[in-house]
């Protein structure tokens, strides 16, 4: 099987491209003088990480080799050390808690992030780590979401609640207490992603979970958001869309594979100081995996791994 740290690689190779063959053309041959360290930044800006995150790391690169000749793999090197930093502390690994039954998770994203397909992958992990589970078609709109749901459903080997004729809080709690019933460990939530139509989406998302804590005042326990790193700095808008609406606890990146704007995880990080859980980078349920802010910050600045394989 390829390893983890082998397929975030390939899956970061846009990302990375960007960011090391630009640094590569703007440092050879050259000082790390004022001129160097504008261009830097705006190859940080550019390839997504932000302005916070582009100047800060162009702070320390200053204070570390100003003036002083510096080779483009240093400079990677550097910027991976402090890109890990500022990620290391929101790499937190989402372990459902046996303690709480069902431990319910409500699942939220914009249409076409990957939001439904993240699900199923999930439950499949979850299903082979010893969880009974249980999953909820909320996304009562879109025909496609629950045809999904239901496959992925059947190969996790899991209960599928849906009804599309039904709202989809009344849905919500009729499968809570199902799963209750049944001695579900986990119920996972889909819900519907229309950001188009923004403050219907977000009063249904706000009456869903008021339903889910008529049940249990402590739910749900985990609110994921799925972002699509292919979308940018609009990712940032998503986050602060739906944290307005219901609190977020914890992310998940999909589609890094698709894409030269990985950075703007690091920007999200910085911005939101928020548990980043999961990263994607394809389609099958190896491809998505807890996030690793070491493994991450040196595969998106181009470096090769000297430790053995994660996974």
């Amino acid at each position: 099987m390829t390893s983890w740290f082998k397929r975030l690689k390939e899956g970061l190779q846009k990302s990375s491209s960007r960011l090391s063959g630009g640094i590569t053309v703007l440092m050879t041959h050259r000082k790390l003088d004022d001129g160097a360290l504008e261009e830097l930044e705006e190859l940080l800006i550019t390839s997504d990480l932000g302005v916070e995150t582009a100047q800060e790391l162009v702070g320390k690169l200053s204070k570390k080799r100003y003036n002083q000749n510096i080779t483009s793999d240093e400079i990677r090197s550097i910027f991976a050390e402090d890109v890990e930093s500022i990620l290391a502390p929101h790499a937190t690994p989402l372990t459902p808690q046996k303690s709480v039954k069902p431990f319910i998770v409500l699942v939220l994203g914009v249409n076409g992030s990957g939001k439904t397909t993240t699900i199923g992958k999930l439950a499949k992990q979850w299903k082979d780590q010893g969880f009974q589970l249980s999953l909820v078609a909320g996304d009562t709109f879109r025909a496609a979401a629950m045809e999904q749901l239901e496959i992925w459903a059947k190969r996790a080997d899991v209960p599928l609640e849906m009804a599309p004729t039904k709202d989809a809080a009344g849905l919500v709690y009729d499968a809570i207490q199902k799963g209750t019933a049944r001695g579900d460990d986990i119920v996972m939530i889909d819900t519907a992603g229309r950001l188009h139509n923004k403050t219907v989406l977000m009063e249904e998302l706000k009456k869903i979970r008021r339903v889910i804590q008529k049940l249990d005042p402590t739910a749900p326990h985990a609110t994921l958001l799925v972002l699509d790193a292919t979308t940018g700095q609009n990712a940032l808008t998503q986050v602060k869309v739906f944290q307005e609406a219901v609190d977020i606890t914890g992310l998940i990146v999909t589609k890094l594979d698709g894409t030269a704007k990985g950075g703007v995880l690091v920007a999200i990080a910085q911005q939101f100081n928020l548990p980043i859980h999961f990263i994607g980078v394809g389609e099958s349920i190896e491809d998505l995996h807890g996030f690793s802010a070491k493994d991450f910050s040196q595969n998106l600045m181009g470096i090769e791994s000297t430790l053995p394989p994660s996974g």
